[in-house]
């Protein structure tokens, strides 16, 4: 008797893989390998999240409507262009759903987030990966890979799991290059994180061109995490498709109300960045001043680092070494990144921590 058998492009997926949070044994680790904001979200996200937490015997408003308007007045943009999603993982899902199937062509760049690689794949697309530049966004590769197949094409900016930053300009100038019909996702999971001033240019396209969608989160600099809430704004068009599709009530009452308090939360968000930035530039001089063990970090605009090890201590050592000192962090093989670990900013004391772990680790070697 046969049993029921799943199309084959499932079976051709490689299961997302999150980052660990408790040690072999089951023991506390401090946890460096999500992206999460060492500082928890604010005050007044938390107070709406209680408040909220009464009323679970009913379905939460399935446009999130307030939210959206919320969003809108924050950026100025029209909300009626917004869709929210249970995580911006979930907006990215719909793109792909909508634009592209069996037969087209996803193009993300190497290094890329890997959630890319499974959206493609899950709606039978067929991933194409462009050549990375240092690690970041190369415009002329991207191109260089675009068919008459290809229909969606992914960029985080910056780069997960890089750190790397395209310019206004590079994004422009890929963005004129590309035919009318292929959907830009320009993932902007972290650019709260970006130094003041520093902009893309992503909302401005998608708010003038018709096949340009930006994505968002309130997972990373709102602290959010938990509740999975993102959105996407592009072309009325655009998400009018991608509404056809989302499952209703897909973001909780809490988290659409504790969200709206995270946007009008500034003072968190700016104290957010500037620890951000502080233990950032902190970590990258005291791992850089280890390069005589073979270390290096690839410069960061967002809330982690990338380091590199091509010395006597291989990444997947030093990833085990330090998961035994009781610090997670994350090794990423499946992305490419066999010589690399990803390294989230965390508290004063946890990044203190994980940079004297590192030292002795790489002391240790010779």
């Amino acid at each position: 008797m046969s049993a029921p058998k799943p199309k084959d492009w499932i079976m051709g997926i490689a299961p997302y893989v999150p980052g660990k949070s408790t040690g072999a044994d089951g023991r506390k680790i401090v946890k460096l390998s999500a992206n999460e904001n060492p500082l928890g979200c604010s005050p007044a996200a938390a107070q709406s999240l209680n408040a909220a937490s009464g009323s679970v015997d009913r379905y939460p408003d399935p446009g999130s409507t307030k939210l959206r308007e919320a969003i809108a007045a924050k950026h100025d943009l029209d909300p009626a262009r917004i869709i929210c999603g249970t995580g911006s993982d979930d907006v990215l899902h719909l793109a792909a759903n909508a634009f592209s199937g069996p037969g087209d062509e996803v193009i993300y760049v190497k290094y890329g987030f890997a959630v890319y690689d499974i959206a493609a794949r899950r709606y039978g697309g067929t991933p194409v990966i462009a050549d990375d530049k240092d690690y970041g966004t190369d415009v002329d590769a991207i191109l260089a890979k675009v068919t008459g197949n290809t229909r969606v094409i992914f960029i985080a900016n910056p780069n997960n799991p890089t750190g790397t930053f395209s310019s206004r300009e590079e994004i422009a100038r890929l963005h004129a290059a590309l035919p009318s019909n292929v959907l830009l996702v320009l993932d902007a999971a972290y650019a709260e994180y970006m130094d003041e001033g520093q902009d893309d240019g992503a909302l401005e396209l998608a708010s003038s061109e018709a096949n340009v969608l930006v994505t968002r989160t309130f997972s990373k600099i709102h602290g959010l995490a938990a509740e999975r809430i993102g959105w996407g704004y592009a072309d009325a068009d655009i998400i009018g498709a991608m509404n056809r599709i989302r499952l209703p009530f897909n973001v909780t009452t809490a988290g659409q109300e504790a969200a709206v308090a995270a946007l009008a939360s500034e003072d968190f968000v700016t104290r957010s960045r500037e620890h951000n930035a502080k233990w950032r530039q902190w970590l990258s001089d005291e791992v850089s001043a280890l390069g005589n063990h073979g270390v290096k970090v690839v410069p960061s605009h967002a809330n982690f680092l990338l380091v590199l090890f091509e010395g006597k201590v291989t990444a997947e050592q030093a990833n085990a070494a330090l998961m035994d000192k009781g610090y997670a962090v994350r090794w990423l093989p499946g992305q490419g990144l066999v010589n690399g670990l990803r390294m989230t900013i965390g508290t004063e004391a946890e990044t203190r921590g994980l940079a004297q772990a590192l030292r002795e680790i790489l002391a240790d070697a010779g």
